[in-house]
């Protein structure tokens, strides 16, 4: 995407598309602030690039996967899609600049939307171990101890990857009064946790586990809860599904059945910022994260 222009991508591939879905990026902060200045140019300016493209190209509909990242430090009052921007990562910080920039594309002919996940968790095939609800379940069933890295008193909203599928589908599906040039909260008002509570969940579900709290947890600055009622009033075909509980109950059955170790967990294979420094030092990608010559020769 760094790349691309409608030039480059030509109209042929384009041609015939009625929406372009946008998921694309460094996906959480370790990885974000590995290098802020690739997540910029990645995450933001790519994101940019990509939305122009896809107007000139004629498409009419662009969904940008954003975040609930945007507020940031937001404090525990319920936030709705007016409230304030308050990103404290570069990841956070690169959804707020797509946002804003690309809002004022919208016109008669191309329209935008923006969904604001809430923290996603949940089982899929290539599984994220870094998000606190899938991470937390994974300590406390190969280790015994649902370790929290915080002081747990941050609040979080939460939602199931599949619920943020829902969303996209409706979003698709409604008509385009509903959705143009609007931003959604995607989860349910009522799956705001803070992270004390998410670990007491995990530990209400695997057996014998214990909470415990690292040496040098202390307070995570990311604090927000979000107000998802604009969501479930416009689109009427979002009908989340999961909760909490259930979702942990999910992933503990899948770590069972799978024989889940903690060096799985905590490993290159499933770490991503890991992983890209291994990918970095084997010389399959170069320092900007591109694949290297000889990467695509093999």
């Amino acid at each position: 995407m760094r790349d691309v222009t409608f030039e480059t991508l030509g109209a042929e591939q384009m041609a015939g598309l009625d929406a372009v879905i946008h998921l694309a990026g460094l996906s959480n902060d370790p990885l974000g602030d590995y290098r802020p200045e690739l997540t910029d140019e990645i995450n933001c300016r790519a994101s940019i690039n990509l939305a122009r493209t896809a107007k000139s190209a004629g498409i009419a509909r662009f969904l940008f996967a954003s975040s609930c990242s945007n507020y940031g430090a937001a404090g525990d009052a319920f936030l709705s899609e007016a409230s304030s921007f308050n990103p404290v990562t570069p990841y956070g910080q690169s959804k707020v600049d797509v946002e804003l920039a690309v809002a004022p594309l919208a016109d008669e002919t191309f329209s935008p939307t923006f969904l604001r996940a809430s923290t996603a968790y949940g089982l899929s095939p290539r599984i994220r171990f870094d998000l606190v609800v899938n991470n937390l379940t994974a300590w406390a069933f190969t280790t015994g101890e649902v370790h929290l890295k915080s002081d747990g008193k941050a609040w979080r909203p939460i939602v199931h990857v599949e619920d943020i599928a829902r969303a996209y589908v409706a979003v698709l599906e409604a008509d385009r009064r509903d959705v143009h040039n609007q931003a959604f909260n995607v989860g349910q008002t009522t799956e705001n946790y803070q992270i004390r509570e998410i670990a007491e969940f995990v530990r209400s579900v695997v057996p014998g586990s214990r909470v415990g709290f690292a040496k040098d947890a202390s307070a995570d600055k990311r604090n927000y809860r979000v107000d998802c009622n604009f969501i479930a009033r416009k689109l009427h075909g979002f009908k989340p599904q999961w909760t909490c509980q259930r979702g942990i109950e999910q992933l503990y059955e899948a770590y069972v059945k799978e024989g889940l170790t903690l060096s799985d967990f905590e490993g290159e294979r499933f770490m991503r910022i890991a992983q890209v420094k291994k990918l970095v030092r084997e010389a399959e990608i170069d320092q900007t994260l591109r694949r290297t010559m000889l990467r695509k020769a093999a």
